[in-house]
């Protein structure tokens, strides 16, 4: 099983920054990608963001330029940089990955966090 873990939310003024981060943790056997999704009161979760093990990142198009996904691989961490925020970028932040464990089928499978809030003021 794989415990993933969010940290980093909070309230932040339009335009300002926070970093919000993400450990995974338990009978890992390996991990394929790591993603950051996120849902909005009355909206559906979204993608915001995703890295894989070499490091190939992908983001939605509202995202590009002011939201940068990192890893720590030896500590199965990541990172969301959020830069520029604006208040429609308020959500709860979810943290999730694709990922083999022990006692589990040896296939890749979905794992959720529980999420942090991130609000934004204007």
């Amino acid at each position: 099983q794989v415990q993933l873990v969010e940290s980093g939310g909070g309230l932040v003024q339009a335009g300002g920054s926070l970093r919000v981060s993400c450990t995974a943790s338990g009978s890992i056997i390996s991990i394929r990608t790591m993603s950051w999704y996120r849902q909005a009161p009355g909206k559906q979760r979204e993608l915001v963001a995703g890295i894989t093990s070499s490091g190939s990142t992908n983001y939605a198009d509202s995202m590009k330029g002011r939201f940068t996904i990192s890893r720590e691989n030896g500590k199965n961490t990541i990172y969301l940089q959020m830069n520029s925020l604006k208040p429609e970028d308020t959500a709860v932040y979810f943290c999730a990955a694709d990922a083999v464990a022990i006692g589990g089928n040896y296939e890749y499978a979905r794992y959720w966090g529980q999420g942090t809030q991130v609000t934004v003021s204007s």
